[in-house]
C-alpha cells in the first residue's frame, strides 16, 4: 500500500506535548522521508482546568478534544502520553493504537531549589503535586512532608515553585527530558522509592481504525518491548477499574533475557494501606499477566479500597 503524502498530527498544545510531537515527526521522517507532517495543537479540558480532575471527567479531560479531532477527520494521527489515557474504559469507538514508541525514563524527579534530597527535607516541607499516586506514596514513606495541590504543565509548575507556592516539586523525569530541563533535577527517585504510574514514559500513536494507510505508515515506529510492557500495565488498570482518584501504580519491565514482569500497588490516599503484587509472565501473554496481577490485588481487597474513594 502506498504511503500518505501528508499526515496531520493532533496533540495537546502544551510545550511538553508539542516536544513529544517533534519526536514523532523526527522518527517518522527517518522512517518515511517522503511523508510531510502538519501539527494541529488543541487545548484540552484538562489543560484549561486547574482544579481536581475528578470534577472534569478525570483523565479523559486530557484526551477528549484530541480524540474528537481525530474522529472528525480533522487529523490523521493523535499523539498521547499513555499515562493520560483512561484505562478503565476502551478507546473511543473507531480508533486504535497504531504504535507505542520506545519507552523513556519511568522515574519521578525531586526538584528542590536548595538541592536537598527527599530524605533531607525538613518537617512540613510543601511538595507541589496533585498526583494521588505520589501523594499516597509520600504519605507512606515521608509522612512529615506536606503535599500542596499543583497542576499545570511542567514549566508552569516550576514558575509556581519559584513564586513560593511550594518548597519542592515532584515531576516525571521523562517530561523534564522532553522539554530540556533536566538541569533542575535534584534527585531521581528509584521505582522502589516511588512506583511509576501505568504507562509512564510511553507515547502512543492513535489512528482511526479504518485509516489503514496511516496505520501502515506509522506502525513501524512501534517498539515491541514497550508494546508488551504497556499492554500488561493497561490490562492491569482495566481489570482494577481504577478511576482518577485511585492511587494505583504499575510498572512492567523486560529484563535482559526478555522476561516480562509486572509490579503493581494500590494505596489508600493516606498511604496507611498498601497492597502489593509482583509476578513474572513466564508463558503468559502480557494481557494475561496484567489480569493475573490485578486479580492478586483484588484478592487483597483492592476493589473495596478503590470503591471507597470518592470520584
Amino acid at each position: 500500500m502506498s504511503a500518505p503524502e501528508l499526515i496531520r498530527i493532533v496533540s495537546r498544545d502544551s510545550p511538553m506535548a508539542l516536544a513529544q510531537v517533534e519526536r514523532v515527526r523526527a522518527e517518522l521522517g527517518t522512517l518515511h522521508p517522503g511523508i510531510a507532517t502538519e501539527v494541529i495543537p488543541v487545548k484540552t479540558t484538562g489543560d484549561r482546568w486547574m482544579g481536581a480532575l475528578s470534577q472534569v471527567e478525570g483523565k479523559g479531560a486530557f484526551t477528549k478534544e484530541v480524540d474528537a479531532a481525530l474522529l472528525a477527520g480533522d487529523a490523521d494521527l493523535a499523539v498521547h502520553c499513555v499515562k493520560d489515557i483512561p484505562g478503565d474504559r476502551p478507546l473511543p469507538a473507531g480508533t486504535t493504537f497504531a504504535a507505542f514508541l520506545e519507552r523513556d525514563d519511568v522515574r519521578d524527579a525531586l526538584i528542590h531549589p536548595e538541592g536537598l534530597t527527599l530524605d533531607e527535607l525538613p518537617d512540613g516541607t510543601r511538595i507541589g503535586t496533585s498526583s494521588v499516586r505520589r501523594i499516597a506514596q509520600l504519605a507512606a514513606s515521608h509522612p512529615h512532608l506536606q503535599c500542596v495541590p499543583m497542576r499545570g504543565n511542567a514549566n508552569r509548575r516550576m514558575e509556581k515553585l519559584a513564586a513560593g507556592e511550594a518548597d519542592a516539586l515532584l515531576l516525571a523525569v521523562s517530561g523534564l527530558e522532553r522539554i530540556g530541563r533536566t538541569d533542575v533535577i535534584t534527585q531521581i527517585l528509584s521505582v522502589d522509592e516511588m512506583c511509576p504510574p501505568v504507562g509512564a514514559g510511553v507515547l502512543a500513536l492513535q489512528c482511526r481504525q479504518d485509516d489503514t494507510e496511516t496505520i501502515d505508515a506509522v506502525s513501524g515506529l512501534g517498539h515491541p518491548r514497550t508494546f508488551q510492557e504497556t499492554t500488561a500495565e493497561r490490562m492491569l488498570l482495566h481489570v482494577l477499574q481504577g478511576h482518577c482518584n485511585s492511587p494505583i501504580a504499575g510498572y512492567a519491565k523486560t529484563d535482559r533475557r526478555g522476561e516480562l514482569s509486572l509490579r503493581a500497588c494500590v494505596f489508600t490516599p493516606d498511604g496507611k494501606t498498601v497492597l502489593n503484587a509482583h509476578e513474572w509472565a513466564g508463558p503468559l501473554t502480557p494481557e494475561t499477566l496484567g489480569t493475573s496481577v490485578a486479580v492478586a490485588l483484588l484478592r487483597q481487597g483492592a476493589r473495596e479500597l478503590i470503591d471507597s474513594i470518592a470520584h
